[in-house]
C-alpha cells in the first residue's frame, strides 16, 4: 500500500489507518504488547465531545488509547506535523478533559527510532512493502503548547 492511509490488521485488529506513522505506531504497541509492557492498545476508541463550544473544534478524537493496565490509560496523538487546528483540539482536550493524559508522538520519535524498530518488529510497514519497526519515545502535549 505504500506510505498512504489504509485498512491494515495488527495484532488481529483490523483499522483503517490515516497513515504510515499510525500503522506504524500500532506496530509498535503490538510489539509492546506481546512482550506485556503494555497491557492492550486501540485505535480511535472515542470521540470526545468539548461542551459549550459552538464553532470551530468542537471534538477530538485521539489516535491511539494505551492501557497501563485494564483501567489505567493515556492517550496517543500521532502527528507529522502540528498544524494550529491539531493544536487547538489538544488544547481543548487538556483543558476540558484534565483528568485523562494525551501524549504527542511526532517525527522526533520515528526519525529515532526508525531503523531499530525495523530490525525488531516483524512485518514492519516501510515505503510501498511490509517490514517491521516499533517506536515508543513519548512527548507531553502540554510540553508542545
Amino acid at each position: 500500500m505504500g506510505n498512504s492511509a489504509g485498512w491494515r490488521e495488527i495484532g488481529g485488529k483490523r483499522h483503517y489507518f490515516r497513515s504510515l506513522w499510525e500503522i506504524r505506531y500500532a506496530q509498535w504497541l503490538q510489539y509492546q504488547k506481546e512482550r506485556e509492557w503494555i497491557y492492550d492498545w486501540d485505535y480511535e476508541p472515542k470521540t470526545f465531545w468539548f461542551e459549550g463550544i459552538k464553532r470551530g473544534c468542537v471534538s477530538y478524537k485521539p489516535d491511539f488509547q494505551v492501557f497501563i493496565e485494564k483501567r489505567s490509560w493515556f492517550w496517543i496523538e500521532v502527528k507529522g506535523w502540528m498544524d494550529p487546528k491539531s493544536l487547538t483540539k489538544i488544547k481543548r482536550f487538556m483543558k476540558y478533559f484534565p483528568e485523562e493524559e494525551i501524549r504527542v508522538v511526532d517525527s522526533k520519535f520515528f526519525k529515532t527510532n526508525n531503523a531499530k524498530l525495523r530490525c525488531i518488529i516483524k512485518d514492519w510497514e516501510v515505503g510501498n512493502s511490509q517490514s517491521a519497526s516499533r517506536h515508543y519515545p513519548y512527548r507531553r502535549s502540554k510540553s508542545a503548547s
